[in-house]
């Protein structure tokens, strides 16, 4: 099984226009958005029943308090385990995104787009074994995947922002670079990196709109 992008090639004098963030859902841009989305909904939800069962203070408790105890601990584990599946998709997308662009325009080492991907697929691992091995149940599994979720998920994020800003302005303004600084700079708590890292993917949009996706498959003659 292959998939396969297309994307318009754009000129190095014509950056991305405003107009392409007023049709968010333009191409494949609803992976990022539905990303985001489930992200929200799912710390939002488990805080929601956490706090009206008695379980947690409100003010501003742990994320993974939030999803410790049932009936909670069910809504968290199910919900961050497809949004760490749905993280994994996003990247890969973005990873070959950035692999025919770069085809187009030579401003990168394709290494260093692995290597993104490598670490980023290692926060979404890292995401899983949160949902999956609660706090008090396997702490020590769980603070390793929490751990591994946030130290990757700020390194891929940085690689990431640092690609994006060689690829200007041939596939990105630099105002798209700029912005995204305000979001790093402002992960100084646990909940504030948690959403900073969920709403990097909004910066994905305009690089899902001009992509197409297809999934062929192949059966090899050995096994006909």
């Amino acid at each position: 099984m292959s998939v396969c992008l297309s994307l318009p090639q754009r000129s190095a004098c014509c950056a991305p226009c405003r107009s392409d963030m007023a049709r968010p859902l333009q191409g494949t841009a609803f992976i990022p958005s539905l990303l985001v989305v489930w992200s929200s909904t799912a710390f939002i939800l488990s805080y929601v029943i956490a706090v009206l069962s008695g379980h947690v203070n409100p003010l501003v408790p742990y994320i993974s308090d939030t999803g410790t105890n049932p009936p909670e601990s069910g809504v968290f584990g199910f919900m961050i385990s497809i949004t760490a599946f749905l993280g994994a998709v996003t990247m890969y997308a973005k990873y070959k995104i950035l692999e025919k662009q770069n085809e187009v325009s030579r401003f990168m080492n394709p290494l260093s787009n692995v290597a993104s991907l490598t670490t980023g697929l290692m926060g979404c691992t890292g995401m899983g074994i949160v949902a999956t091995f609660q706090e008090l149940a396997v702490p020590i599994v769980h603070d390793v995947g929490a751990l591994m979720t946030f130290i990757c998920g700020v390194l891929y994020i940085l690689s990431q922002s640092a690609l994006s800003y060689k690829s200007a302005p041939v596939w990105n303004t630099q105002n798209m670079c700029h912005d995204y600084a305000v979001h790093l700079t402002s992960a100084i708590c646990e909940w504030i990196v948690a959403f900073a890292f969920i709403c990097f993917f909004l910066t994905y949009i305009r690089d899902f709109q001009g992509v197409t996706l297809t999934v062929s498959t192949e059966i090899l003659d050995d096994f006909r």
